[in-house]
């Protein structure tokens, strides 16, 4: 499978190309393609040295509109703020099997603590507006929103952490939950349709503003 990561390059965008690339194609994406090719060569020989002749997939970089015109599944790893431009954008690449994954969490930092950017300015959720610019609601599943990069970058570390999952197509649903099955620790949690991702949106600033305050490491959410 291809997998393909806009803000590839990021540190979450790292995480993703590391553990997946054990069985399958990534590919790094950034508006500089040089800069994606550099990663990509980066995160190979840490994925190697790791998992050594194990490894079976592969990571590649390019510019993100090749990128997403070759991604059988695409994640969105971008700032809110950037959510409608660039999704217009990749809409007119994106194939028509194509499963977009939204771990985009619109928060910001106050005097107080981290804020939910949609409860604070009354706006959409991160979700939601990918689909109001990427074609095919029923294939955008949002995810992976409590996940620390840290540890998802250590590759040798199992995250021992659940993950909320929204979407409103079951069978794409069970297909990005597979991937998260992939994932060392992780596991998938099914939330509802894709109108509540902000339920699982609305999760981060509360665990960071909680990990802050009582002076925990790397947090992430497990239920139990």
């Amino acid at each position: 499978m291809k997998i393909g990561l806009i803000g590839g390059t990021g540190g979450m965008g790292e995480g993703f190309a590391l553990r997946w690339s054990f069985r399958h194609d990534i590919i790094v994406g950034s508006r500089e393609a040089q800069k994606a090719t550099e990663a990509a060569k980066i995160y190979t020989k840490i994925a190697k040295e790791s998992y050594g002749n194990r490894m079976t997939g592969s990571i590649t970089g390019g510019e993100n509109l090749g990128v997403t015109k070759s991604s059988d599944i695409l994640l969105l790893s971008i700032h809110y703020q950037h959510i409608a431009e660039m999704c217009t954008q990749l809409s007119k690449q994106l194939r028509d099997d194509c499963i977009v994954i939204s771990p985009i969490v619109p928060m910001a930092k106050t005097g107080t603590g981290f804020v939910y950017i949609p409860l604070e300015e009354a706006k959409k959720p991160a979700a939601e507006i990918v689909a109001d610019n990427i074609p095919y609601r029923s294939r955008i599943v949002s995810a992976f929103h409590t996940i620390s990069e840290a540890r998802l970058k250590n590759i040798s570390e199992s995250l021992d952490s659940d993950t909320f999952v929204c979407g409103d197509d079951r069978d794409i649903v069970a297909t990005v939950n597979n991937l998260i099955s992939e994932i060392a620790g992780l596991r998938a949690i099914y939330l509802g349709p894709l109108s509540i991702t902000y339920q699982a949106e609305i999760l981060t600033p509360m665990l960071l503003n909680s990990a802050t305050r009582n002076k925990i490491k790397n947090p992430g959410i497990r239920i139990v």
